[in-house]
């Protein structure tokens, strides 16, 4: 429920970004998700647990949409992956560092990691509403308020866009759907390894992310989005034909290899949205995070159907075949870093 709520609130969110700007966005909606996340502590049955869960995904699509926003608008042209890159690397810290922390936290209490949450957050939204001032981001980029902003029906007129949409779609089915739903019991079930390989491999596939993730920005600034869409879908790719034919835990592990080395590269696809934007266009970032949004909702659902009527190696089959459209548009894709959108209404 909580991603069907931060789905459908998506483009309510890009509004309020174009309307209030990232700041109040961005700190409003973090703070609208510490007050239900705190209230989830409080839950006395699951249908409360679960409303107030759901409640929160409006504050996080707040939140997500308007940082991704700020990011993209601030940065300049020769910064805009490693920065993404940055921000993305704080995610990896935070889902590696929280359920470590939140675990440990349930010893005392099952309510106790919401309630630490909900402090963290409203950490978090006070940083973003008393720092987030347009004083402290020094000297202005070129994209700046003064520019007109791009329209959602303008950004779906550019090719490299379009793309971008059904690429990020097709990666957030890969490294998150298919992570968060069939690989675990795979490896256990297939594989016949423990629980213990399963968090051995997503550490590996992590800290094999974070190790490169800047020179992955760095790459993509200096050398082009195609070049490093490419070789990030590439590794990708190897993880999942590693899946496919995977007889041993090891195997696994060299899957969650290149699929850490290939997901530092995903800030790649925001960076190519926001060369091909102007201005804050706080709508039109939401639609490509809700492509994403989509690929994490999609995928589990989908992966799940199959392997329950076929096989697992079947659904990373399917997956890998999907897959291949992501290599196949960023071949295809014309190089987009120090463009802006007038010069880029390609409608091929």
């Amino acid at each position: 429920m909580f991603a069907i709520t931060r789905l459908a609130s998506g483009l309510i969110s890009g509004k309020l970004v174009d309307r209030f700007g990232e700041r109040l966005t961005l700190g409003s909606g973090l703070f609208m998700v510490a007050f239900f996340v705190f209230l989830s502590g409080l839950a006395q049955s699951y249908e409360q647990l679960l409303f107030l869960r759901a409640a929160g995904g409006l504050g996080s699509s707040m939140f997500s949409v308007a940082s991704g926003s700020l990011i993209l608008r601030v940065a300049s042209d020769s910064q805009r992956a490693r920065a993404q890159s940055v921000f993305n690397g704080g995610f990896l810290v935070g889902s590696i560092a929280g359920p470590a922390f939140g675990g440990a936290l349930i010893a005392f209490s099952p309510r106790a990691p919401f309630f630490i949450y909900a402090v963290t957050l409203s950490i978090a939204g006070s940083i973003g509403l008393f720092y987030l001032h347009e004083a402290r981001f020094g000297t202005k980029t070129e994209n700046d308020d003064s520019q007109p902003t791009t329209k959602i029906f303008e950004a779906l007129k550019i090719r490299p866009f379009r793309y971008a949409l059904i690429m990020t779609f097709l990666s957030t089915w890969v490294l998150f759907g298919v992570r968060s739903s069939i690989l675990p019991l795979f490896v256990t079930e297939e594989l016949h390894g423990t629980t213990t390989i399963v968090g051995f491999g997503f550490t590996l596939s992590a800290l094999a992310q974070g190790l490169i993730l800047i020179r992955a920005g760095r790459f993509s600034d200096n050398s082009g989005r195609r070049a490093a869409l490419l070789i990030g879908f590439t590794m990708i790719s190897i993880g999942l034909g590693f899946l496919i034919f995977a007889t041993t835990t090891w195997m696994f592990m060299l899957a969650m290899l290149f699929f850490g080395l290939g997901g530092a590269f995903g800030g790649t696809g925001a960076a190519l949205v926001g060369d091909v934007i102007k201005g804050r266009s706080g709508k039109v970032i939401a639609v490509f995070q809700m492509a994403g949004d989509a690929g994490m909702m999609v995928g589990p659902i989908l992966l799940g159907y199959i392997s329950d009527i076929s096989s697992y190696r079947t659904a990373f089959a399917t997956t890998a075949f999907a897959f291949s459209i992501a290599i196949l548009l960023a071949a295809r894709l014309p190089e987009t870093r120090n463009l802006v959108a007038t010069q880029d209404r390609d409608q091929a």
